[in-house]
């Protein structure tokens, strides 16, 4: 064991000494004619490269499987009896060279992960009644007050219990602009404070927090096989074995020994078995640069195959924040009576009277009026006094409690707005109508452009599940040209729905972010939840959206197609290899060191072909921030 260690660890300097000696070998024959020190330094040179290679094969022996490196180790046995010493040497030479070529081109595929790694925080400064003390981040606990100044790292989850400031949540979301945080905010480990200072109590601590959870999800992701992996494992068992069979039949018939010998290099099947794994950890780390973490190559097989995806509405395919999208005016101050409108609401938590403060902070209005008498008047609205006017502002029913009448104009907007599927607030003024409001969801940006292009990248049925008002769900779904509505479902008729489309021969992906959906996303082909969802819908799903936006979900899709394309070209090309070199050795073309080097030559080429998804981009990829450079 620990001769294998040793060897292991130094494989890059055998492969360097035997690069020199078989260079040193080829100047004592060609420059000074020395044929029996040529012959001495290529065997050293053998002997020295085969070490590490025999010694792997002997490992993998005990486990019961028939590796590469016992074909090589055999090979290099059998060009010692034949004394062809510089094919060996020139043989394991190749082999050690391609792998270390093979080790270096898979670290910059694992640069999503590296990446993510080195943003880790590792240091935390913790408020105590001493003073502030820098310890490391894993004897922070929770409730632990953490102070971090401009420019410093949050090393855990938490929420703001003092001071302001920029956050940029890159590596968490993927996207680039910068956060205002303020007390009561949650903030997030791995995040950077661009400006400002921030005393966070630790609601997270190490391995529990987001951004570790992020690392473990890639991680785990890349370890988990796609079927074309498995498949390649499985013909890998039952491959080496039968190229010794065909070697042993080779000589049995030629008597060529040497032929034999070849057969055995030329039949490795290096490109193959690292075609898949490669595309597929070059895939997981393009989405997890753009904050999106797909769960492993199982996932992207599946959903490369998807036909049918099903939305949730609130939250989803709306960004879930009620907001003014229409204002009826009908009087010559609106300005005025918008003002009045929002110091009434201000004092409001209600969904829709944040949504009318916050119209307010974005247009215009006059000066703050001075509210007297303010009143909630449950399941209507509230009232309030502004000097000597009278103040009403809510639903019909609380103009109808106060015999307040619509005249014919605004009986007509408020009922469009409401065919519309709209929220509607009325304000009145000393018993006249001033303004109405109509109050929607909106929809997140840029899911028209999206849905449209998932439509040409294969999707064939766009299917909206929600439990909202069948008149609202049906106005979103015009609105994004959408093949399907259901309304008015519980989170188990969901599930059913999405059942059915399977048993109907579909391929669904279901896209929700709340704890009603996760049934949904767990009975779904692939899952795919809006980072900005609940833990029980990112835990339950096989794809994480962090930016929760759709060019991301129009991305991820392209990609999960583009890997597994990637993946079958690099098969072709490992078996196009083997086929060529077969045929190379019959007509007589292709000898031992030759076709070693065509051999790990053709490895390269997969791995460079794979190494493009790496930069692999849609139209949609300038609003995806690149997390890591």
């Amino acid at each position: 064991m620990k001769l294998q260690q040793f060897l292991t660890k130094h494989t890059n300097q055998i492969t360097l000494l035997t690069g020199i000696l078989i260079i040193l070998g080829l100047l004592s024959k060609f420059l000074f004619h020395y044929t029996l020190g040529y012959q001495i330094i290529l065997a050293s040179a053998s002997i020295i490269a085969a070490f590490p290679i025999a010694t792997r094969a002997i490992s993998a022996l005990r486990n019961g499987v028939f590796s590469i490196e016992l074909l090589v180790s055999i090979a290099v046995i059998g060009a010692f009896i034949i004394g062809e010493f510089n094919e060996s040497a020139i043989v394991t030479f190749l082999f050690l060279f391609g792998s270390y070529l093979e080790s270096k081109t898979l670290q910059k595929t694992r640069t999503a992960i590296k990446g993510l790694t080195e943003l880790s925080p590792t240091t935390a400064t913790v408020v105590t009644a001493d003073g502030n003390v820098e310890i490391p981040v894993d004897d922070v606990s929770k409730g632990a007050i953490v102070l971090v100044k401009t420019g410093g790292q949050v090393p855990v989850d938490g929420v703001v219990v003092e001071g302001s400031g920029y956050l940029n949540e890159a590596s968490i979301t993927g996207e680039a602009r910068q956060i205002s945080k303020k007390p009561q905010d949650t903030v997030y480990s791995g995040t950077m404070v661009a400006n400002g200072y921030l005393k966070i109590r630790a609601t997270q601590i190490g391995d529990d927090t987001v951004f570790a959870k992020i690392i473990e999800l890639v991680e785990e992701a890349q370890d988990t096989k796609s079927k074309a992996e498995k498949f390649i494992d499985h013909f890998a068992q039952y491959y080496t074995p039968s190229v010794l069979v065909l070697a042993v039949l080779v000589f049995a018939f030629t008597r060529d020994f040497r032929l034999a010998i070849t057969v055995l290099v030329l039949g490795c099947p290096g490109a193959l078995v690292i075609g898949a794994p490669v595309s597929n950890v070059a895939g997981i780390g393009n989405g997890a640069k753009r904050g999106i973490l797909i769960k492993g190559g199982e996932v992207i097989d599946t959903f490369a195959k998807v036909d049918t995806l099903v939305f949730d509405k609130t939250g989803t395919l709306t960004t879930g924040n009620a907001a003014v999208t229409t204002v009826h005016s009908y009087t010559a101050d609106s300005d005025d009576q918008l003002a009045i409108a929002a110091a009434l609401e201000s004092t409001s938590d209600h969904p829709l009277a944040r949504a009318i403060s916050s119209y307010a902070e974005q247009h215009p209005v006059g000066l703050t009026p001075i509210l007297t008498a303010t009143d909630t008047i449950k399941g209507q609205g509230m009232s309030a006094q502004v000097g000597t006017h009278s103040i009403f502002i809510g639903n019909q029913k609380l103009l109808a409690a106060h015999m307040i009448q619509l005249n014919q104009v605004q009986a007509h907007d408020l009922k469009q707005l409401q065919r519309a599927g709209q929220s509607t607030v009325i304000m009145a003024v000393d018993n006249q109508v001033q303004l109405i409001f109509g109050i929607a969801d909106t929809l997140r940006p840029a899911v028209k452009e999206a849905l449209a292009a998932l439509k040409n990248q294969g999707i064939k049925h766009l299917v909206m599940l929600t439990g909202d008002n069948q008149v609202t769900a049906q106005t979103v779904a015009n609105q994004l040209n959408l093949d399907e509505v259901h309304a008015n479902l519980l989170p188990a008729e969901k599930a059913t729905y999405v059942q059915q489309l399977k048993a109907a021969g579909q391929t669904v992906a279901f896209i929700g972010d709340g704890i009603n959906d996760s049934p949904a996303i767990a009975n779904a082909d692939i899952g795919i939840a809006m980072g900005s969802g609940t833990d029980v819908a990112i835990d339950t799903s096989d794809v994480v959206l962090m930016q929760s936006s759709f060019p991301a979900l129009a991305h991820s899709h392209a990609l999960a197609k583009q890997t597994v394309r990637n993946t079958r070209e690099n098969i072709f090309i490992a078996i196009a290899t083997v086929v060529f070199l077969l045929i190379g050795l019959i007509v007589g073309y292709i000898y031992m060191a030759s076709g070693m080097f065509v051999h790990e030559a053709s490895i390269l080429v997969v791995i460079f072909n794979a190494m493009r998804l790496i930069n692999f981009q849609t139209k949609f990829d300038k609003r995806l921030s690149v997390t890591i450079a």
